[in-house]
């Protein structure tokens, strides 16, 4: 970053990692948020300069984060479907439901009806399929309950390891005129990791 003015180079990083910011909130929508961020990332450090700091213990941090996101969202889901009752059928169209429901309700609310139609969608999802198989309407409801429950925090929980990615990749691409301390971020990268997976008990 040292052959460009502070100014500019801060207006970079900044409107590179807002960039990011929005390219986050895909995981609403059921999609691979996180990977493109990875992509994003490494695209930065093939066009821009003195990114030498990105090295090997970056990409392993950023990797397992992304790893950790994917992780959390479908074991949250399975997890709390099946806790209420679900079958893996259930689960199944209940992931599938939450995917057309992001997708159709996307344009309502500037893009929050994407997250409103997740949720309904893993709940009517989930709820057909049991119905469809047979089971009693009080247990269906429960089943779908979970399913929904699951979702949402299963994307609460990727959109954090996302949130954690994105941080990891300023503290390494922000100008410091001091340089950086790589350090410090391995800590502070698995204190959010425990938080994350509190979340999810």
């Amino acid at each position: 970053m040292e052959v460009l003015p502070f100014s500019l180079a801060s207006l970079l990083a900044a409107g590179f990692l807002t960039l990011l910011g929005f390219v986050l909130l895909l995981n609403i929508f059921g999609l691979p948020a996180n990977w493109i961020v990875v992509a994003l990332v490494a695209i930065w450090k093939a066009v821009h300069p003195a990114t030498e700091q990105m090295g090997l213990t970056f990409w392993l941090m950023l990797l397992g984060l992304a790893v950790l996101g994917e992780i959390l969202e479908f074991a949250l889901q399975i997890v709390k479907a099946k806790r209420y009752g679900s079958s893996s059928a259930g689960t199944f169209a209940g992931m599938l439901g939450a995917i057309a429901g992001a997708i159709l309700l996307a344009p309502l609310f500037f893009g929050l009806g994407a997250l409103l139609g997740a949720l309904a969608g893993a709940w009517l999802g989930c709820l057909c399929m049991e119905l469809l198989r047979g089971r009693p309407l009080g247990e269906a409801l429960n089943a779908a309950m979970g399913a929904m429950l699951g979702r949402f925090l299963g994307t609460v929980c990727k959109c954090g390891a996302g949130g954690g990615m994105i941080a990891l990749t300023a503290r390494y691409i922000w100008p410091h005129p001091g340089g950086i301390d790589p350090t410090a971020v391995p800590e502070k990268i698995g204190q959010m990791a425990c938080h994350l997976l509190a979340l999810g008990c």
